[in-house]
C-alpha cells in the first residue's frame, strides 16, 4: 500500500518517521524543503503537489497547523481533492474543528474516497517512538482498512465513532491538558514560595490524587528550566478556542475554558505566541519573584518504552454501534 504524508512538522515528522522506519512505501510533502530532503535521504519519495500525492498514493495523511491550512491543502486547485479517486483514504491527523473535518469529509466521500479524522495524543516524545495514542473517527469499514497502518504509528488506537468524533475528543483532551498545566503552574509556584524542596514536591504530587499525565511530563521540563515540551502558547490558544467553539455550537455554558483563554492570551502577550507553553508558569514566577526549578530533571521528554506494535482499544459496553 502506498502512503502519502503531508506535513512534516513537530508531530507529523515523527509520525511519518515511524512509517518510514517500519518499511512503508512513503511519499512526503512539506513547505520546508529541508524536512523533505531529510526524508528522501532515508528512502522516502516526494511529490510536486498535494494533488500528485493523492494521485500516486492509496492512503493520504495530513498533519497541518490549523483547520484553515488543512482546508487549503485539500481544496486548492492542486490540492488533495483534485487528485483523489474512488477507494482511496484520507486521514486528517491535525487537531482540527469537528465541523470543518465533516465538511471536508463530505467532499472526500463525493470522490468515492473514505475520510478519517485521526488526531494523536500523548506527547511528541511518544510520537517519535510509535507509542502515541491515536483516535479515529470514521465508518467502521474505513477504520478496519487503516488500522494496520495506524498501529505502526501508535500503540493505542481507538475508534471513536463517526467522522468528527475523534476531533471532538481531541479538543476535549487538549483542553484538560491546558487546565492541568495552568493548575500545576500555580501549585508548583506555591510549593516553591512555601519553601518546599521542588524534587520532593514533584514526587509528592506524582504519588497523590493530584497526579496527572501533564504533571509526569510537563512538570519535569518546567523544573529543569528548559520548559521544552515541543508546544507553544499560540497552539494552546488554538486548541482551547476549538474546544470553546464546540461548546458554543452546543449551547453549553463553560466556566473554566474562558479563564484558560484569558490566562494564555496574557502569556502570549507577555512572552510571545511562539513561547513554549509550559512557560505559562513565568506569569507566577514573575509575580512572586522566584524561579521554580528542581534538580536532575530532563530538558525534554524522551520515551524510554520500547517501540511496540499497536492495537485497537476495545471499549466495553459501547452503544454507538
Amino acid at each position: 500500500m502506498k502512503i502519502g504524508f503531508i506535513g512534516l512538522g513537530n508531530v507529523g515528522g515523527k509520525l511519518a518517521g515511524s512509517l518510514l522506519r517500519n518499511g512503508c512505501d512513503l511519499t512526503v510533502r512539506d513547505l520546508n524543503e529541508e524536512f523533505v530532503a531529510d526524508f528522501v535521504s532515508r528512502g522516502a519519495k516526494t511529490a510536486n503537489s498535494p494533488k500528485e500525492i493523492a494521485e500516486q498514493c492509496d492512503v493520504i495523511f495530513t498533519c497541518l497547523p490549523s483547520p484553515a491550512v488543512c482546508s487549503h491543502v485539500m481544496e486548492a486547485d492542486d490540492g488533495i481533492l483534485a487528485g483523489l479517486s474512488e477507494g482511496k483514504i484520507w486521514l486528517e491527523m491535525s487537531t482540527t474543528d469537528e465541523a470543518e473535518v465533516r465538511r471536508i469529509g463530505a467532499l472526500v466521500s463525493e470522490k468515492g474516497a473514505l475520510p478519517v479524522d485521526c488526531p494523536v495524543s500523548g506527547g511528541c516524545h511518544r510520537a517519535d517512538t510509535g507509542n502515541i495514542s491515536i483516535f479515529a473517527g470514521c465508518e467502521r469499514e474505513a477504520f478496519d482498512k487503516v488500522l494496520p497502518i495506524l498501529t505502526i504509528m501508535g500503540r493505542r488506537v481507538l475508534h471513536t465513532g463517526a467522522l468528527g468524533s475523534a476531533s471532538t475528543l481531541k479538543v476535549v483532551t487538549n483542553y484538560l491538558c491546558t487546565v492541568h498545566l495552568a493548575a500545576l503552574a500555580e501549585a508548583l509556584t506555591v510549593s516553591k514560595v512555601m519553601g518546599m524542596d521542588m524534587n520532593v514536591a514533584y514526587e509528592a504530587i506524582k504519588a497523590s490524587s493530584g497526579n496527572s499525565f501533564v504533571h509526569e511530563t510537563e512538570s519535569q521540563v518546567i523544573l529543569n528550566g528548559s520548559r521544552d515540551i515541543g508546544f507553544t502558547m499560540d497552539l494552546v490558544l488554538k486548541d482551547v478556542g476549538l474546544f470553546d467553539e464546540v461548546a458554543k455550537r452546543a449551547n453549553i455554558p463553560l466556566e473554566l475554558a474562558p479563564l484558560m483563554v484569558d490566562i494564555f492570551k496574557d502569556g502570549e502577550k507577555r512572552y510571545g505566541p511562539r513561547e513554549l507553553s509550559p512557560n505559562i508558569i513565568r506569569r507566577m514566577e514573575d509575580a512572586c519573584g522566584v524561579e521554580v526549578l528542581g534538580k536532575g530533571f530532563p530538558p525534554e521528554m524522551v520515551d524510554d518504552e520500547p517501540e511496540e506494535k499497536g492495537y485497537e482499544v476495545v471499549v466495553p459496553l459501547r452503544s454507538d454501534y
